[in-house]
């Protein structure tokens, strides 16, 4: 049996891609990683995980449901000890024994454990530190959307994952569901004539409920860890939900979302690995209460190519929740529930020709994952593509939040001819931990 570190670097080299060769992973079916369509005990993939929330434990048990005969978790890390055994809980169960680890620091989970591969689900302030030493690991990743705080931040995790060579998988499942890819597919192959203009709807704003007092930190939970490079405050009991309302952790429903309606949305352009030119808009915000994020939220984004994308709280856009495409011959209208509509129903009947454009097709988000582990192919929703559609959300939130129009150079990635809002594409991180760079 091949010691993990030992199988993994085999795995990358026995399989390495070729200069301009194309791995199209998704028709790869995992029964043929192992023999009979059984995979062999030796050879599963070794996980763990980093942030056991709900998120985090709910991406576990999906792993441990579906792929328990293709992966094996060996180790946990969480700031709060209740989540931590709760999580090995779930991982002793599936593998009939008291052996998982669990640790509190990130730092010495990633030094102590030999694994192929991580599961992460955290607060998007850690994004930037932990998945790029993660990717700095060598170790493939399931990470949770959006991918990261800043743009800056995002940019430092593409580079460390490519400079790595790992496999990643952004949780934007919507890429995994047939209504989604379908839609896209439809809208980028021109079945509502030239697309000029697409809207999106993300959830409405939270409007917090003003100021929590403070609390005694339950002793369970490391509120300086959960800090981290965040800007050290007193406990209000805000560590496992209520941190999305607060822009020194997050950027409320508009970041929380932009990794999967505008994902989708830029998808169905052909702008996945691109972005806009021009974003402009404004948001309203909370008077008063730690809670900060917009509780309403509506810029334009305009593209190269001419095509203009709103992006704004449901309420304000008129189909509401999703993505739509709208051209000089109907729309499509896509969103979750499995909805998917158009002006006229003949257009989501269409046939798309050998010779157009096929959409990557997968059907089962984490399976994907695991199969381009096996076969170190690019995944449904890779780092770059992830990185591309929150940048639309974060240059939205800058935008909004100087109330200037932001003028911005996709291929370079910068903002143009604005040094204030070009120091909001990263954000100080409090002593000891730095800005990762890039």
């Amino acid at each position: 049996m091949l010691d993990k570190s030992t199988r993994r670097d085999f795995l990358r080299q026995s399989t390495a891609i070729g200069t301009g060769a194309i791995i199209l992973p998704q028709l790869i079916p995992s029964t043929a990683l192992g023999m009979g369509g059984k995979v062999a005990p030796s050879d599963r993939i070794v996980m763990g995980c980093i942030g056991t929330g709900s998120q985090g434990t709910g991406n576990l048990r999906e792993f441990l449901k579906n792929h328990l005969d293709r992966v094996q978790f060996i180790a946990i890390c969480d700031v709060d000890a209740k989540h931590a055994a709760n999580a090995k809980g779930v991982i002793d169960t599936a593998n009939k024994n008291s052996d998982c680890k669990a640790y509190g620091d990130y730092r010495e989970f990633l030094e102590k454990e030999k694994l192929d591969g991580v599961s992460i689900a955290l607060p998007d302030h850690w994004h930037g530190l932990i998945y790029t030493a993660a990717a700095n690991k060598k170790l493939d990743v399931y990470g949770e959307k959006p991918l990261a705080r800043t743009i800056h931040d995002g940019q430092a995790i593409v580079s460390a994952a490519k400079r790595n060579n790992i496999v990643w998988q952004t949780g934007s499942w919507q890429r995994s569901r047939e209504n989604f890819r379908r839609g896209a597919e439809l809208a980028v192959n021109g079945r509502v004539g030239k697309v000029t203009r697409v809207e999106v709807g993300l959830p409405n704003g939270n409007r917090g409920v003003g100021t929590p007092p403070i609390k005694e930190v339950p002793a369970e939970l490391n509120w300086e860890m959960w800090l981290g490079p965040a800007l050290k405050v007193p406990y209000r009991g805000i560590s496992h939900w209520d941190w999305r309302w607060i822009l020194d952790y997050s950027g409320g429903q508009l970041t929380d979302w932009s990794g999967h309606h505008i994902d989708i949305a830029q998808w169905g352009i052909g702008m996945e690995r691109s972005g806009p030119i021009e974003i402009a808009g404004e948001a309203v915000y909370p008077t008063d209460g730690i809670y900060n994020a917009p509780v309403e939220y509506d810029f334009l984004c305009k593209y190269a190519n001419g095509i203009e994308m709103r992006v704004a709280n449901e309420a304000r856009i008129e189909k509401g929740a999703g993505a739509t495409w709208y051209g000089d011959k109907g729309w499509i209208h896509v969103n979750r529930g499995n909805t998917l509509t158009a002006s006229d129903p003949k257009i989501l009947e269409e046939v798309i020709a050998d010779n157009e454009i096929h959409l990557y097709k997968s059907t089962d988000h984490i399976g994907n994952f695991l199969d381009c582990v096996k076969s170190r192919g690019e995944t449904v929703a890779p780092v770059d593509i992830a990185h591309r559609s929150i940048s639309v959300g974060l240059l939205g939130e800058i935008a909004m939040s100087t109330g200037q129009k932001i003028q911005w150079d996709p291929v370079k990635q910068e903002i143009i001819g604005n040094p204030k809002a070009s120091r909001l594409l990263t954000r100080p991180y409090r002593q000891p931990w730095n800005v990762p760079t890039i």
